[in-house]
């Protein structure tokens, strides 16, 4: 008998939809691999047809557009809320690449899929519009279900307890198809070690020193670079760590810079040891996103530099008034002055560490693959014997 083939397709638009697909894949494979097919893929790469290769540089692009010009992202973000979810997702999927969404729905017919779980609307979308149609599961990684992960799917999921609320209230919604399971963090972060001090070591940092982490997104867009080329120049033990992702124009700017002897100032760029980094920090100073997940996790506050969209700011206010684990300081230089007042005080931040202590236990995706699983055996209930 062929076995149930469940696809798991990564899709590009900021690495806040590539890191959950990872966690749940990799659970989901784990537990459940033995009884089902199950097909990771690259969804818009693997082919290499030109026109999906394009689609998700687009929406890549987009991604930086918003991050450098937030004006365009809030607008955008809200407009799409005026028009609403078919709207909204005819016009990205079928007004801005028709060839790309033809493609796209040809490719997901070419991996015949019974089941296809989505941490992005886009592979969503296509296989919702297949003449024989998998069931359908959406994982939203953001704080509410923003319109196009509003469009249909049989099985949503959420992880933010505002957004759930939200969306049990929303009329148009199907609230039996709506779950909440935890943040689907990375599954490394549970074998990374909870001692500062031993991290430092291993990753050659100072002990003792305060220290910073600051990131802004795979694409390193925002204001890391008024705030370091000012915390550089200052006269205080702190280990200043910022990490540019992909932006490699930034981590040479950075490599010029020259800071007194009592700052260490580390820059990195895209690296597998972030954390590892977040971990060894005592503070994450950054633009609003999912990596404020993974500081939270390791049970350090963080300061929230900027918010490229609605998208965005609804995950700042969960982190800042849901977990009481972060702050806002949208002004570079008032930042700086905050983290010179942790850094001389550093008990001023027990009460934020104290709130993301208390929600570490909302991490992690063995539920959201056990929900999965329980509307797998649902649809085929012949998997349960």
């Amino acid at each position: 008998m062929k076995k149930i083939r469940v696809l798991f397709p990564y899709v590009e638009a900021g690495f806040g939809h590539i890191m959950p697909m990872k966690s749940i894949d990799q659970t989901f494979r784990e537990k459940y691999g033995d009884k089902v097919e199950v097909v990771s893929s690259k969804f818009f790469t693997e082919t290499g047809e030109p026109h999906l290769k394009k689609y998700e540089q687009m929406i890549s692009k987009q991604v930086r557009i918003y991050n450098r010009n937030p004006a365009i992202g809030w607008f955008l973000s809200g407009g799409s809320d005026m028009i609403g979810s078919h709207l909204s997702t005819f016009i990205t999927m079928r007004l801005f690449s028709p060839i790309a969404c033809k493609e796209g729905i040809r490719h997901m017919r070419e991996l015949e899929p019974d089941v296809v779980f989505s941490t992005h609307w886009a592979s969503n979308y296509y296989a919702e519009r297949l003449e024989k149609k998998p069931l359908t599961v959406m994982y939203c990684p953001d704080a509410t279900l923003n319109q196009l992960f509003r469009y249909h799917c049989d099985l949503s999921m959420i992880s933010m307890p505002y957004g759930y609320q939200k969306g049990l209230r929303d009329k148009k919604l199907n609230v039996n198809n709506l779950k909440y399971v935890p943040f689907l963090i990375r599954n490394e972060a549970f074998g990374i070690s909870r001692d500062k001090k031993e991290l430092r070591r291993k990753l050659g940092l100072p002990e003792d020193k305060f220290t910073v982490v600051l990131a802004e997104g795979g694409y390193g867009i925002g204001k890391m670079a008024a705030i370091c080329k000012k915390i550089v120049k200052l006269h205080i033990p702190v280990t200043v760590i910022p990490v540019c992702g992909k932006n490699e124009k930034l981590f040479n700017y950075f490599k010029t810079l020259h800071p007194t002897d009592e700052i260490t100032f580390v820059p990195y760029m895209f690296t597998e040891k972030i954390l590892e980094l977040e971990a060894a920090s005592d503070l994450f100073c950054g633009k609003s996103g999912n990596i404020i997940a993974e500081s939270t996790f390791f049970g350090n506050p963080a300061i929230v530099t900027n918010c490229s969209t609605v998208i965005e700011w609804n995950i700042a206010d969960h982190y800042i008034n849901t977990v009481g684990s972060a702050m806002k300081q949208l002004d570079p230089e008032k930042t700086v002055e905050m983290i010179v007042k942790f850094a001389e005080d550093p008990a001023l931040l027990e009460p934020y560490r104290k709130a993301a202590r208390e929600y570490h236990a909302h991490f992690g995706s063995e539920k959201a693959a056990d929900v999965l699983w329980e509307k797998i055996t649902e649809v085929y209930p012949e998997l349960r014997e």
